[in-house]
């Protein structure tokens, strides 16, 4: 069993509650761990055995560009596309992090972690 995991993926996206973050946007950080068996790429050496992570940042990239008034949501919608598209992965996990979030006062980031296991 393998691990990957992409971490600070920056993405820009409009998503919260208020119409002001419809509007504006802002920008977020993603971090993905997914979980699969690496024996076959250990051997082979081959791409078509391993666990890509261009399409992990794709999936994440894609998803997280669409707008929704909940990180909870964007979060799920990453987690069910990794287990419809990538069927090897076992596990996968998403942190989701806004950027200065419009909640009073200093806050670097608000953040929502979910995961899932196919």
């Amino acid at each position: 069993m393998g691990v990957i995991i992409l971490e600070n993926i920056k993405i820009y996206s409009n998503h919260g509650c208020l119409e002001e973050e419809a509007r504006i946007g802002s920008d977020y950080l993603v971090d993905l761990e997914a979980h699969a068996d690496f024996s076959k790429a250990c051997v082979s050496d081959n791409l078509m055995h391993a666990l890509d992570y261009v399409t992990l940042n794709r999936i994440v990239k894609e998803e997280v560009g669409i707008r929704s008034k909940l990180l909870e949501h964007v979060c799920q919608r990453v987690l069910d596309r990794i287990g419809q598209e990538i069927t090897t992965v076992t596990f996968a996990k998403i942190k989701l992090s806004k950027l200065n979030p419009p909640i009073g006062g200093h806050v670097e980031k608000v953040s929502i972690i979910l995961e899932n296991t196919y």
